[in-house]
C-alpha cells in the first residue's frame, strides 16, 4: 500500500472517537471577487492558516477539500482531495470526497468534522462539544449553532454515512446540506454569539472588515508560531 498521505495531528484535547477534519476550501468566492478565498489574509495570516491551526489540535488528521490545482495549498503539508461528483455540486460533494478519503487512509476513524475555511474564529473546543452533543442526544449527525443560528457546514459526520450521501448526491441530485441533514437524528452544539460570532464567515469584503475589527479589539486572536 502507498504511504499514508494523511499526516497525523497531535490532539491537545482528543475527542471521544478517532476524528478527522475536512477543511472545505472549494467555494467559488464570487462575492469576494473570485480566487481562493481561504488564502485571503486576515491580520497577517491566511484564513486557511487560522482555521487549520485551530482544528488541527482537535483532530487526529486533517485534509483540504478543494478542486483545481492542489499545488496552491502545498505549503500546508496536507492532502488535497478533489470532488468526484461533477459540476461543482457544493459542500456536500466536498464532504463526500473527504469521507471517502478518510475511509481509505485513516480506517480507524469513525467520524469527521467538516468546517468552512472562511470561518477564522472557530472555537478551540469545537470537536469535543460536537461529540458531547452527539452522545447526549444519541444523534446521528451534529451541527454547530450560535445565537440560535444553525451552521450546517460545521458538522460532525459518521464515516459510515458516505454511501447514503453518495446516493443523495448522484442519484437524487440533492445539493443543500440542510435537506440531507433533516433525514437523520440531528443534534446541535450551541455557542453564544455575543461580542462576536465564533462562526462568522467571510463572504464579502464587509465581513473581512468586521473580522479585522474583531482582531483589533483583541477578540478571537489565535496567533500561530
Amino acid at each position: 500500500m502507498a504511504q499514508n498521505p494523511m499526516p497525523a495531528s497531535t490532539p491537545l484535547s482528543a475527542p471521544h472517537e478517532t476524528t478527522a477534519g475536512i477543511l472545505l476550501a472549494g467555494g467559488r468566492s464570487r462575492r469576494m471577487g473570485g480566487g481562493d478565498k481561504p488564502l485571503i489574509s486576515l491580520g497577517g495570516l491566511s484564513l486557511l492558516t487560522r482555521v487549520a491551526g485551530t482544528l488541527q489540535p482537535q483532530c487526529d488528521a486533517l485534509l483540504i477539500s478543494a478542486n483545481g490545482d492542489p499545488g496552491r495549498f502545498a505549503a500546508y503539508g496536507l492532502p488535497v482531495v478533489a470532488d468526484d461528483v461533477p459540476d461543482f455540486a457544493g459542500p456536500l460533494a466536498g464532504i463526500l470526497a473527504g469521507l471517502d478519503f478518510i475511509a481509505t487512509y485513516l480506517p480507524e476513524a469513525r467520524f469527521a468534522v467538516s468546517v468552512a475555511t472562511d470561518t477564522p474564529f472557530l472555537p478551540g473546543d469545537l470537536v469535543a462539544r460536537l461529540h458531547l452533543a452527539r452522545e447526549r442526544e444519541e444523534a446521528e449527525l451534529v451541527c454547530a449553532r450560535s445565537g440560535g443560528r444553525v451552521h450546517p457546514v460545521v458538522a460532525l459526520w459518521p464515516i459510515t454515512i458516505r454511501a447514503d450521501l453518495r446516493q443523495a448526491l448522484v442519484r437524487e441530485d440533492l445539493r443543500k446540506i440542510e435537506h440531507f441533514l433533516e433525514r437523520y437524528r440531528l443534534a446541535y452544539a450551541d455557542w453564544p454569539a455575543e461580542a462576536f460570532d465564533p462562526f462568522l464567515n467571510i463572504n464579502a469584503p464587509t465581513d473581512l472588515a468586521d473580522a479585522e475589527r474583531i482582531l483589533q479589539a483583541g477578540m478571537g486572536i489565535r496567533e500561530r508560531a
